[in-house]
């Protein structure tokens, strides 16, 4: 393919016809195609691998900018708008403000943020960094801008890593070393030795790499057993966006085939799709539908579009030039460049030297390197390290062991996508005073915006760390911190995931050495996870089911509230003694025993078995199974009134109940305002879910125009403080009230209500 990208230029003029070396040349006839069944479908021959020098040659080899200038200037467009989004320009003050204590989970300690009006500087420069990118203005020096602060940004916090963020990152580093800014720039206008020029072929080849190890380590990741038998992602086959599916197939298929096993073949197949060319139009269409549908189920910022941006690097490099020869000609003046003459490039190697051939009058010859220079030989070497590099970066975790926890690595350049989902069921943070051992509980999540510190050893080590700096300030001398974490992932047991009996602040660490106080995730109960769906599958719409393991010589401690009304034990393997703090009493239970925990008071369960118990907790929560009782009466109700079937007056705390539907009244029954305030809340959602492509359109604009509104004026109050100082007090009050003003109806806030009506949670 590759072969044919460099000669394609030359061979297609601007009407797109064949055109000779000269212009009164008499027409000849096709040569017939000489080239081999390898070059045909990759686009170099053996003997390009033959030798060292044949490979900087081909890695060299000159090749149409056009492809690569239209992606340069679409990523820039995309990070921009990221930028105000994904990155948080439109709310770091609530991230980065002054004077308030937070823990933070930068990747190296000495890491910290700027003052809050110097990260908002920091965020202008990577936005006109993304901008200058965009144009191709100041191209290397934008680069520069958008990756230093990229990366900082990036390192100060691990809470925020992801796989598509990461990826950003190196294509904005991928960008810095190519030749972007050579077709469709404003350096080109000002530098017109660089305009339209070639671009040697390892720019194409870095890209093209990047975005096949993206689908395919994924693939890859997703062979995982979990993935395999369809347990990651089992609740997104109930979104609505698979009901065409569930039309033909049953939920649980759905999941399985669609969503598992589509989502497996799709990412394996993808590069593959993309490069060939017979296969490409298929792969396109296949890896667009899936970005757009990702769009809609998860909330992952821009990522879906960027891929999208990527999808034509694996087209021919001169399609941009054919598409946009289709616009009519007074156009020209501002879109790209249609003509197929490229300048050579000191950057390309050339088999020869020639003069530029056309029907015009001939200019002079210009000189084209056919011998490797240093810079051409660095430039290769580089290409090939980086592409090994990035197939040993998924892999590379037994070198960073300290990170590891029942996953390998930090989340985000493993790509290792959605294939692990997590749901956790208790959190207790206990500390300890280290003089008067008095002993006290946090609230999870205290002095921090995030909650991911819970499933990584390194972040919950610096998290211990930072809540003893802080706890002194309250009177906890010396305090040692204790972490009891359950949590679920894929569908197991709700099990621990770190000792909690280690004090975490003096517990020992390393990034090279394997977490000492990680507990074991229990694989060899995995297989139970059949059954629970059977149990599950047995169980009325009020009663909820709770799947626990322990190790032994453990005790989970547990509060039953009085909501909970018919709560229950029961043992599935293993041998537990359950203690009723107040009653003082012991239970001792075997496999199938269970027994009956009274409600609003502790009880411990000890795992008194020597392998590890589980047991479930099966319970009803009776306050809100009689609010629903209370509710379909009400409803019942409502609908006499209506229809006039209702005879019998109504007393005056149901009188709100005759209102109409748009009507806001003061109903002083507390069911009844319930029952209004979710009706009127059922009726606005049931309206959005029901609103036009059009409407949808008009409220995601309203919505973002408020975000990004908001970043921008609260970048220039930090930029006019940095320049003369703040101001009084009340006047910054008021700036900031009026860049946090929302839409007229309080769009903002009501999508974040209503955003688990629509199942749009980020993971």
């Amino acid at each position: 393919m590759e072969a044919r990208d460099a000669t394609a230029a030359a061979l297609v003029g601007t009407d797109g016809r064949k055109q000779g070396g000269k212009k009164d040349a008499a027409p000849q006839k096709d040569k017939p195609s000489t080239k081999t069944k390898m070059e045909q479908l990759f686009g170099f021959k053996k003997e390009d691998l033959s030798s060292w020098h044949n490979l900087v040659l081909l890695l060299n080899r000159p090749t149409d900018p056009a492809s690569l200038g239209i992606f340069r200037c679409l990523f820039g467009l995309v990070m921009a708008i990221d930028i105000t989004q994904e990155r948080g320009l439109s709310h770091l003050d609530y991230k980065y403000l002054d004077g308030v204590p937070v823990c933070r989970f930068p990747l190296f300690n000495f890491l910290q943020p700027l003052p809050l009006d110097w990260m908002y500087l920091v965020y202008v420069v990577m936005f006109l960094g993304a901008l200058g990118i965009m144009l191709g203005c100041f191209y290397r020096l934008s680069c520069l801008m958008f990756v230093s602060t990229y990366w900082y940004i990036f390192f100060l916090d691990k809470t925020a890593w992801n796989n598509h963020s990461y990826l950003y990152g190196l294509i904005g580093f991928q960008l810095f070393l190519m030749d972007g800014n050579r077709y469709w720039s404003m350096d080109g206008l000002r530098r017109p030795s660089i305009r339209n020029a070639h671009v040697p072929l390892w720019n194409y080849t870095l890209l093209r790499m990047q975005i096949f190890i993206v689908y395919f380590i994924a693939g890859v990741k997703k062979l995982d057993a979990d993935w395999v038998e369809g347990y990651s992602m089992s609740y997104l086959a109930h979104h609505r966006l698979f009901d065409p599916f569930k039309m033909i197939l049953p939920v649980e298929l759905v999941s399985l085939l669609v969503v598992h096993g589509g989502g497996l073949v799709l990412d394996l197949s993808a590069g593959y799709l993309l490069f060939f060319d017979v296969t490409r139009p298929y792969g396109i269409f296949f890896v667009s539908y899936f970005h757009c549908m990702n769009s809609q189920l998860f909330s992952i910022g821009m990522f879906s579009y960027t891929m999208l941006a990527t999808s034509p690097l694996f087209c021919y490099p001169d399609w941009p030039r054919r598409f946009f020869a289709r616009f009519p000609g007074f156009l020209g003046a501002v879109l790209p460049l249609t003509s197929p003459d490229s300048q050579p490039s000191t950057s390309c190697l050339y088999s020869e030297v020639s003069g530029t051939s056309s029907g015009r009058q001939e200019s002079p010859p210009a000189v084209r390197n056919s011998k490797p220079r240093l810079k051409h030989k660095l430039r290769a070497i580089f290409a090939i390290v980086y592409i090994l590099e990035q197939l040993f970066m998924p892999y590379s975790h037994f070198i960073t062991q300290g990170y590891n926890n029942w996953t390998n690595g930090l989340y985000g350049y493993s790509w290792d996508m959605m294939v692990h989902s997590r749901t956790h069921q208790h959190v207790k943070i206990t500390y300890k005073d280290g003089k008067t051992g008095d002993v006290g509980y946090l609230n999870p999540g205290v002095f921090t915006h995030s909650r991911r510190w819970k499933d990584h050893g390194d972040m919950l080590k610096q998290y211990a760390t930072c809540l003893s700096q802080l706890l002194p300030s309250y009177n906890i001398s010396q305090p040692e911190i204790y972490f009891d974490i359950w949590v679920s992932i894929n569908e197991r047991f709700q099990q621990r995931i770190f000792d909690p009996r280690v004090d975490i602040v003096k517990a020992d660490w390393s990034p090279f050495r394997p977490n000492p106080w990680l507990m074991p995730l229990l694989v060899d109960l995995s297989p139970w996870r059949t059954k629970f769906q059977e149990i599950e599958g047995s169980l009325d719409n009020q009663t909820e089911i709770v799947f626990i393991a322990d190790f032994p010589g453990l005790h989970l401690e547990n509060f039953v509230s009085e909501d909970l009304g018919n709560t229950s034990i029961q043992v599935l393997q293993g041998r537990v003694n359950v203690e009723v703090v107040e009653e003082k009493k012991n239970h001792t239970l075997e496999p199938g025993d269970k027994i009956q925990v009274p409600p609003g008071a502790y009880h411990r369960v000890y795992t008194v078995s020597e392998e590890p118990s589980c047991y479930m907790y099966v319970y009803v929560n009776t306050t809100e199974a009689a609010l629903q009782e209370n509710f379909t009466k009400l409803f019942e109700l409502q609908e006499r009134v209506r229809n006039g079937t209702e005879t019998e007056p109504l007393p005056p705390e149901l009188q709100p109940l005759l209102a109409a539907d748009d009507e806001d009244v003061d109903a002083t029954d507390p069911v009844v305002k319930l029952f209004l305030k979710r009706q009127r809340r059922m009726k606005e959602v049931k309206k959005r879910r029901e609103a036009g492509v059009l409407e949808r359109l008009d409220r995601f604009a309203v919505k973002k125009y408020y975000s990004i509104r908001r970043g921008f004026l609260m970048t220039a109050i930090a930029l006019r403080n940095l320049a003369v100082g703040l101001p009084p007090v009340e006047q910054l009050t008021r700036e900031v009230a009026f860049a946090t003003m929302k839409g007229p109806l309080g769009e903002g806030s009501q999508d974040e209500r209503l955003k688990d009506e629509d199942g749009h949670t980020e993971l």
